[in-house]
């Protein structure tokens, strides 16, 4: 550095911070992500995704679906849990869990959740998450994985809006993941759809962040046929 140049300024909870969520929101985070694709199988099954061009609304429309459902309980949940309010934090989680729509999605989000709760667990102890992983294995709540991912990022320090973005780019990261496997189309481009994509995350936080946990809603019937679809085939890569 010349002398008289400013010093770079870090962030206002400093590097550490930084990689540790970005440890949460990286595609290998051990949860088992790589067993769902989101929809994906099924759209390329339909004809409803063909190519890359139409993978990036296809990625665009499940990050604008899961904003309105998704998001909006982590970000209850995150506030709940800063709140220490675990009440909430159930109200949360079974009203997340009854507006999923089909069992394999319902799948997807209480493994990911559970296995995201034993994870943090290892690598941070937390009172509340050992609590919420104990109410999970006793039926007592769902454990829906952004209620995890919530609870999680709290106690890591995150902040609801930092919370908001490891989410929906784990959840564009696995459609993106899935479609290397389904598709004929390689990193580059699905690194470029990745990029697209994550251009909306601070609209979709701003259209979410004031919704009471009773508007948690998102119309998107494709999904719905997809969902019902992928259940009859006979031939799949993926659990939902």
């Amino acid at each position: 550095m010349r002398h008289g140049e400013p010093r770079a300024r870090l962030a206002p909870h400093g590097m550490a911070h930084l990689a540790r969520l970005l440890q949460f929101s990286d595609s290998t985070l051990p949860i088992g992500a790589f067993a769902f694709s989101n929809g994906l199988e099924s759209a390329l099954q339909t004809g409803i995704v063909t190519d890359a061009d139409s993978l990036l609304p296809f990625v665009e429309l499940a990050l604008h679906q899961t904003a309105r459902t998704d998001g909006v309980a982590l970000l209850h949940a995150h506030r709940t849990a800063l709140a220490a309010d675990e009440a909430g934090l159930v109200a949360a989680d079974r009203e997340l869990f009854c507006r999923r729509v089909g069992e394999e999605q319902q799948l997807m989000l209480t493994r990911m959740g559970k296995k995201l709760a034993e994870l943090a667990l290892k690598i941070r102890p937390s009172p509340m998450l050992a609590r919420w992983l104990a109410q999970i294995r006793s039926n007592e709540t769902p454990g829906c994985l952004p209620v995890a991912q919530a609870i999680t990022l709290a106690h890591l320090g995150a902040d609801e809006s930092e919370a908001f973005v490891v989410h929906q780019y784990g959840i564009a990261s696995m459609i993106l993941s899935a479609a290397l496997r389904l598709m004929r189309i390689d990193h580059l481009e699905t690194q470029r759809i990745l990029f697209t994509a994550q251009g909306r995350v601070q609209d979709d936080y701003l259209a979410v962040r004031d919704l009471a946990l009773d508007e948690m809603a998102a119309f998107a019937p494709v999904f719905d046929v997809l969902v019902a679809h992928h259940t009859t085939v006979h031939v799949r890569l993926f659990m939902n």
